[in-house]
């Protein structure tokens, strides 16, 4: 009776049957290949808690995907890949967030093949590569953390065109008006550049001479974010 439950209605006499402890294995091995991923993903990583958990159950779901079709990979990559990247049909991924999805569907691939040992060497590999070049920063550019988005509230009166402009020289390696507001019924504009610092030691002092050109109203300086949208 036991053995019937784990059988399907449509399998022939000469067909192989996956077994319970089997399968259970490449369940098994799937989830630590997939917390292991995740684990160094979010190493010094930005992440959302979402994608953290999916990221960590992905390996055994397209493991799953490639058991059921009896090996026929080109069958279980297209339902597999299907499943994967609806995230990203209505929200932008980075590049790294793509590249991880693909990892953990190769590690579970091999492993819903039945190579657990290419599945764990594969991860391992990948994963101490991973882990490097997040240890290491490598492909961040030095100047991006000199690179901000500024929001300056001035009043209509001032010529927003020219009145910073010494500033910005003394202050500023690069700058770029993004947006122009109104606000207030229009007697106050919003200003947004994108900004490189020269000296970050100096952005207290560039605020506060700005603040002496704009009548001390709003300004914000922040973190310039990279565009998601692109790879």
């Amino acid at each position: 009776m036991l053995n019937n439950l784990f059988t399907g209605i449509f399998d022939a006499a000469g067909t192989a049957v996956i077994s319970v402890p089997d399968f259970l294995r490449c369940i098994v091995v799937s989830l630590l290949i997939g917390a292991f991923i995740t684990w160094v993903y979010t190493y010094k990583s930005r992440y959302t808690t979402s994608f953290a958990v999916t990221l960590a159950m992905l390996p055994a779901i397209v493991c799953i995907v490639i058991m059921m079709v009896n090996g026929n990979v080109g069958a279980g990559v297209a339902v597999a890949g299907a499943f994967s990247l609806v995230r990203f049909r209505s929200v932008p991924g980075t590049a790294k967030e793509i590249g991880t999805i693909f990892l953990a569907m190769a590690a579970g691939l091999i492993a819903g093949m039945g190579y657990l040992g290419f599945a764990v060497l594969f991860s391992l590999i990948m994963g101490a590569v991973m882990f490097v070049l997040n240890v290491t920063g490598s492909g961040v550019k030095k100047a991006e953390v000199r690179e901000k988005t500024l929001r300056i509230t001035i009043p209509e009166d001032l010529n927003y065109g020219a009145v910073f402009d010494n500033l910005f020289e003394k202050y500023l390696s690069s700058c770029e008006v993004v947006a122009v507001k109104t606000s207030n019924m229009g007697s106050l504009y919003k200003l947004t550049y994108h900004v490189t610092l020269k000296d970050n030691a100096e952005e207290k002092t560039f605020l506060d001479e700005l603040r002496c050109r704009n009548g001390n109203l709003e300004i914000s300086m922040m973190r310039q974010e990279a565009n998601v949208n692109e790879l």
